[in-house]
């Protein structure tokens, strides 16, 4: 044996006895307690509904809280952080947000002028600047290049990349020519890694699993038309209530759920027949379909995308969106808004989402404002942004309210945001499982 090889089999023997010892001494040694934070404010609302503590008093122990009271003890060695007069609240959820991908690049034109690394790099990007603004947990609904946002929460749960809880649709399930198809091109050319079109419920079931075995969380199907894509008007049903069913049925055999996309009045019935979770944008809502959510007892949500007409109107060009996608969103607008209104007259859950990626990242909470010029009551959208997101996730166990053994994802905004929704455009303190990402607001 020469020098060289005795040399490294030497030291592969003293870097394995040394990993033996440390993990020895580690199993050994009692794990430390972990630290102590107590956060505290003037006001605190829980996201339940239920009046504010004023002052409020957090304590969190690692990633979780452990108590939550009008007043707490302060341990010898606790940190404190006081955020003086801000109002504290659970990070916030939005329940339809597409982070991968940068916002000038029309998704239409994704595929011929973008790489899935180029999609990655703006995730990263949109994560972070999303997580900033408060909104700490997320359901995303599918990249034009699959599996992107896969990619995404993996790195974000492995702590390589700053960003909220991530719950994935990897790659949407959509119909031939329908909103969703990404193939904007000439049949000649071809992009053979995306293949996110499925016709009758055989295709589509084939689809839902394949999502699955490549990591999606849950399915995002394409059921009716959309405003910012060419092919079949927002209005209209593309996918039937058998094909619909097709997805709801595979994805309940995982243990998942399904979200629908449906605009027009025959999708949304279709869907919630079907049993769908959620309705996304529901624009078309009629009398009709609010019954059919009542009956569904919770099963079925709607969950509309409000701020999007604002954004599209004032933005859409600038961003690459054609004349033809923004005629469409004008034309839309009324009834979106109209099925709003007609959802809080008839007193049914509303989830809380904004389609970002549309809308500028970080400005999530705008969504809020609308809401609130439509008629909803501030308390109402924050708790859809909290316990009510968390409910439709499936994910009350963890989030979506300031409770013990919830992780310690906290916001804290200045001022009242029960007298001013607006106020939480402003977030300036933000914890994600007792790690501080965002301070301004904690005093010196």
């Amino acid at each position: 044996m020469d020098a060289l090889v005795r040399r490294t089999v030497l030291d592969t023997l003293v870097l394995a006895a040394a990993t033996a010892t440390s993990v020895a001494h580690a199993q050994a040694t009692p794990p430390s307690p972990p630290t102590v934070i107590i956060v505290k404010a003037a006001h605190l609302i829980d996201g339940r509904g239920g009046a504010p503590l004023s002052p409020g008093m957090v304590r969190v122990e690692g990633e979780r809280i452990v108590a939550v009271a009008a007043s707490l003890p302060v341990p010898a060695g606790a940190k404190v952080i006081d955020l003086g007069d801000a109002t504290l609240l659970p990070g916030l959820i939005d329940l339809h947000t597409h982070l991968t991908g940068a916002r000038n690049v029309h998704w239409e034109d994704a595929l011929t002028r973008t790489t899935p690394g180029h999609d990655a790099l703006w995730g990263a990007r949109n994560a972070l600047v999303t997580l900033r603004a408060g909104f700490t947990t997320v359901c995303d609904m599918g990249p034009t290049w699959p599996f992107v946002d896969v990619d995404l929460r993996d790195a974000i749960n492995a702590g390589a990349v700053l960003g909220p809880r991530m719950m994935v649709a990897g790659n949407y399930v959509s119909a031939t020519g329908g909103a969703g198809d990404a193939r904007q091109f000439s049949i000649y050319v071809d992009v053979p890694l995306v293949k996110n079109l499925a016709d009758g419920p055989e295709e589509i079931t084939k689809a839902v699993r394949t999502n699955f075995k490549n990591g999606a969380d849950f399915i995002k199907i394409l059921s009716t038309g959309a405003v910012l894509s060419k092919g079949i008007p927002p209005g209209a049903q593309q996918y039937s209530e058998a094909e619909i069913q097709a997805a709801v049925t595979e994805a309940g055999r995982w243990g998942r759920q399904v979200a629908s996309h449906a605009h027009g009045a025959g999708g949304i019935i279709a869907s919630i027949k079907a049993g769908v979770r959620t309705v996304d944008h529901g624009s078309y809502l009629n009398d009709e379909a609010i019954e059919l959510l009542k009956a569904s007892n919770r099963r079925t949500f709607y969950v509309p995308t409000l701020y999007t007409a604002v954004a599209v109107e004032q933005e859409g060009a600038a961003n690459g969106i054609p004349a033809a996608e923004r005629e469409r969103n004008r034309q839309i607008k009324d009834a979106e808004y109209g099925g709003f209104k007609r959802a809080l007259a008839a007193g049914i859950p509303i989830g809380f989402a904004t389609d970002a990626v549309v809308i500028e990242h970080g400005e999530n909470a705008k969504e809020c404002a609308v809401r609130g010029q439509l008629g909803e009551a501030p308390m109402a959208c924050i708790v859809a942004a909290t316990s009510l997101d968390a409910e439709i996730m499936g994910w009350s166990d963890r989030v979506g309210s300031v409770e013990a053994g919830k992780y310690a994802d906290l916001i804290a905004v200045p001022g009242d945001p029960l007298r001013d929704i607006t106020q939480l455009q402003k977030v300036g303190f933000v914890m994600k499982g007792g790690a501080v990402v965002r301070e301004e607001l904690a005093r010196r």
